[in-house]
């Protein structure tokens, strides 16, 4: 099912709370605090441990950004689909503004400076994308 643009008609949602993406060594423990936040996500690799979780929570990282909002692809998105994450992200940059994308078994979240929200909203739903 698409739209006038040629894309499928997704809905959106943004997540309330603020997030910080923050990056440790590879070989680092993965914090305990990290497990009361909302939403978090922990990505291992040989290179580094990235987390990414609910602002107030201070995990002291070498390198964190603060103040970024998710918008979240309302799912369960079905594995068969393709280009969800690059109709969105060429939206966003005709705005020039950077994002942080999350893939999970469900569906698909795009990190967003707290500042570049409500123009990031406005030019998706100019789109044809829905928000909750």
């Amino acid at each position: 099912m698409g739209n006038s643009e040629g894309h499928m008609v997704l809905t959106l949602a943004i997540l309330k709370k603020c997030y910080s993406i923050h990056r440790f060594a590879p070989d680092s423990t993965i914090p305990e605090m990290v497990l009361q936040s909302e939403f978090y996500t922990v990505s291992r690799t040989d290179e580094e441990l990235s987390i990414v979780c609910d602002s107030a929570i201070d995990l002291k990282a070498p390198k964190s950004e603060k103040d970024w909002r998710i918008i979240k692809i309302v799912g369960p998105l079905d594995f068969s689909l393709t280009g969800i994450l690059a109709e969105i992200s060429a939206v966003l940059a005709g705005l020039q503004v950077p994002i942080f994308a999350l893939s999970t078994f469900d569906t698909d979240y795009i990190l967003i400076r707290n500042d570049h929200m409500e123009e990031a909203k406005k030019t998706l739903l100019q789109a044809g994308y829905h928000f909750l």
